[in-house]
Formats: C-alpha cells, sequence, structure tokens
C-alpha cells in the first residue's frame, strides 16, 4: 500500500492496514458484527516453521541508560521490548503467547474498534515458539528484524519462527511508542504516543531512531555480560537485519552507521533517509516488496536506492502482494472471515514467499550457501518478478 508511506512522508500518521483497517475500519469495524463469525469461535494458527530446528522464544527487556527516550523524554531512558527466538531442542518448553491480552487490547482498540473480538482470543493465536525451551547445540548468524510503523512485533512472529527453524537467533524488535502498545516485565503496557501525530523531523527521525534501537540491541547481545542468558548462541562475526515499511529504511540506516550488520532486507518501505550516494561499503541488500508499489518507475526512493547500492543486489516484486503480506496481518484478517481485496495473494501463500526469500537471502550472505532462487525467476515462484544489477 503505498499510501501508507505517501502518508508517513507527509506526516499524516493514519494507518492503512490491508485486515484493511481505516478510520472507520474497513475491515473488521465495517462489517456489521452480526456478519462476522462469533469472537468465541475466532481461531488462528500461524503456519509451521520450514526448517529443522525447533524454535525457542524469550522476552528480553533492554534499557539504553545512556539515551533518552527520543518520543517521551519525560520517561527518562530507552526502554525497548525484544522476543528472542532461537533453535531449541524438540520437545522442551512451554507454548509461547501471540502476544499479551493488553497489547492485544490496544491493538484491537486502535485498528478494529467493535471488533467484538476478544484480546485474548487475538493474544491466544497459536505459534510455533515454546518458551523456556533449550537451546541447540552451536552458534548462529543473528537476525535483527524491525516491524512497520504501528505494527506491533508479533505481527512477524511467522518470519521469525521460520528463520529461526533455519538456523538463526533473531531479534525481535518492538520500538517503544511507536506501537499500539508494549508489556513490560513490570506490567506495564505503554501505548503508543506518536501513532496520531508526526514526530519531530517526520518518518525520517523514525528510521534514524530506530537505527539507534537496533544498534543498542546489537551492543547487548554481543556483550561479554550480555542481559540475554543465551547470548552464547550468537555468532557475533555473522549479524543481519530485515525491516518492514520504515523498518526496512531503519534496516538501511542501521548499515550506513553500523558495519557489524553484514546484510540487509527492505521489505517494501519506501526508503524516507535515501540510501547515501556511497552505498552500504560493498554489502549486500535486498529490495523486497509489492508489485504494485515498488516496481521500476512506482516508488522514486527505490529507483534511488538501487542506483546507489554498492554490493551484491536484488530487486523482488510480488504480484498480488500489499503491504501488510510480509507480515501476519492478512491471515489474521483470514481467520476473522474479512478476505483481501480481489486478486490478493493468499495469505499463507504471501508468507510462504516472504519466508523463502528472505531465509535464502541469510543463507546465502551470512551462511555462505549457494542459492539460485535469487539469480532470476523461478517457475516455482511465478509471482516473484527478479531485477538483477
Amino acid at each position: 500500500m503505498t499510501s501508507i508511506r505517501r502518508a508517513a512522508a507527509a506526516a499524516a500518521l493514519t494507518l492503512v492496514l490491508p485486515w484493511p483497517m481505516v478510520a472507520a475500519p474497513p475491515s473488521l469495524a465495517a462489517a456489521p458484527v452480526s456478519a462476522m463469525p462469533a469472537p468465541v469461535g475466532f481461531t488462528a494458527e500461524l503456519p509451521r516453521p520450514t526448517g529443522p530446528y525447533a524454535v525457542g522464544r524469550d522476552p528480553l527487556h533492554l534499557v539504553d541508560r545512556h539515551r533518552q527516550d527520543p518520543w517521551v523524554p519525560s520517561a527518562g531512558a530507552r526502554q525497548l521490548m525484544v522476543s528472542m527466538y532461537y533453535p531449541a531442542r524438540p520437545g522442551s518448553g512451554v507454548p509461547a503467547s501471540y502476544m499479551t491480552p493488553d497489547e492485544a487490547r490496544l491493538f484491537l482498540e486502535r485498528k478494529a474498534p467493535g471488533s467484538g473480538l476478544p484480546p485474548e482470543a487475538l493474544a491466544g493465536v497459536r505459534t510455533w515458539s515454546r518458551a523456556d525451551a533449550r537451546p541447540a547445540h552451536g552458534r548462529f548468524p543473528l537476525v535483527l528484524l524491525s516491524p512497520g510503523f504501528t505494527f506491533p512485533r508479533a505481527l512477524f512472529s511467522s518470519v521469525a519462527e521460520d528463520l529461526a527453524s533455519r538456523g538463526y537467533v533473531v531479534a525481535l524488535i518492538d520500538h517503544t511508542y511507536e506501537t499500539p502498545g508494549v508489556t513490560f516485565p513490570d506490567g506495564q503496557t505503554l501505548p503508543c504516543a506518536i501513532c496520531d501525530r508526526p514526530p519531530t523531523g517526520g518518518m525520517a527521525a523514525v528510521a534514524e531512531s530506530r537505527a539507534k534501537d537496533t544498534s543498542f540491541v546489537i551492543d547487548q547481545l554481543t556483550s561479554t555480560h550480555s542481559p540475554w542468558s543465551r547470548a552464547h548462541l550468537v555468532d557475533r562475526r555473522r549479524i543481519g537485519m530485515a525491516g518492514h515499511s520504515i523498518g526496512g529504511d531503519a534496516a538501511a540506516v542501521t548499515m550506513a552507521a553500523d558495519r557489524r550488520v553484514r546484510a540487509g532486507v527492505n521489505m517494501d518501505g519506501t526508503f524516507q533517509v535515501p540510501v547515501p550516494a556511497a552505498g552500504l561499503h560493498g554489502r549486500p541488500f535486498l529490495l523486497f516488496g509489492a508489485q504494485a508499489d515498488e516496481s521500476p518507475g512506482m516508488d522514486h526512493s527505490w529507483d534511488d536506492a538501487w542506483t546507489s547500492l554498492d554490493g551484491w543486489k536484488r530487486r523482488l516484486t510480488v504480484a498480488g502482494a500489499e503491504h501488510g503480506t510480509f507480515s501476519d496481518l492478512p491471515l489474521l484478517s483470514q481467520a476473522v472471515g474479512r478476505p483481501g481485496p480481489p486478486g490478493a495473494i493468499a495469505p499463507l501463500r504471501g508468507l510462504a514467499i516472504t519466508r523463502t526469500y528472505l531465509g535464502d537471502f541469510f543463507d546465502l550472505q551470512l551462511k555462505g550457501e549457494p542459492e539460485p532462487l535469487l539469480d532470476g525467476p523461478s517457475p516455482d515462484e511465478p509471482e516473484v518478478a527478479v531485477q538483477l544489477p
């Protein structure tokens, strides 16, 4: 949805979601409650991860005492909640929840008012990750994930679980005050502070703030005194980042400032901060978006980025994809009986394409495994157009 990013650039921060939910929201809330499935009948399950590993998940609370919160200075030090996914041993741990009930409540209040869906139902979406699971043996590349603006980190659970199942440690970051709600270990859930008004500096300031968040997370995960008890799983020499929408812009901003990040992906996000004219010091970058938004000539920031990128690069566009295709959002919409618009790619198919190409990209760039799928069109992925250098 190009309109999301254009609105963000204009500092009109009303989010258009592909449930789709806007103003009146034309999905869950637009449909009469009587025409929707009874909330008690709501069930949703994320697609099974494709890799050989079971998946563990830990919550990680981080506090950057050297940085004041950029959006709510009175809150003091910048705090983040991160979901840490990792390869685990089968049969260990207990099922992990999708999100907390308070996070679900605030999400539904903002994106689906009047839907009648209990927060507990959304919080209870079935995941494949296990809390307190015993980790697999070995060290694994680290991939950081930054969600789209006002998208809670939970909406990228399918992507995170699949990467972990393929042998990655994944840090899925909630950027505090940029999402409907983030629950912290003390039980407090902080609401969005900038969803309804543009921050000073516009969305470029959001991308730059997220780059600082991400570098801080890397600091914490690679420190000899890391607050994450399983930090020994992280291979510090192999770090990548992917982001959706403004998070994709943040991936490039992070790479420009932090050379520890060896490879990056922008999923359907306009570059509010241009890629430096000198490039990213030869490091690989993947442009991965909806065909209607990001084909050559559709988004000039992508055209400019393509010219500036100085390392391995590909531009992939997916026919029938929407802005939310790269997340769990269309799958949840389908679960409440609200199909996508005519011609939209099926939610499970969209997630399968997203997970396949992300996994192959990081397998190539962080593990050195040949991935011919990235070298041109594939009959197995007919929806995906591939632009080569």
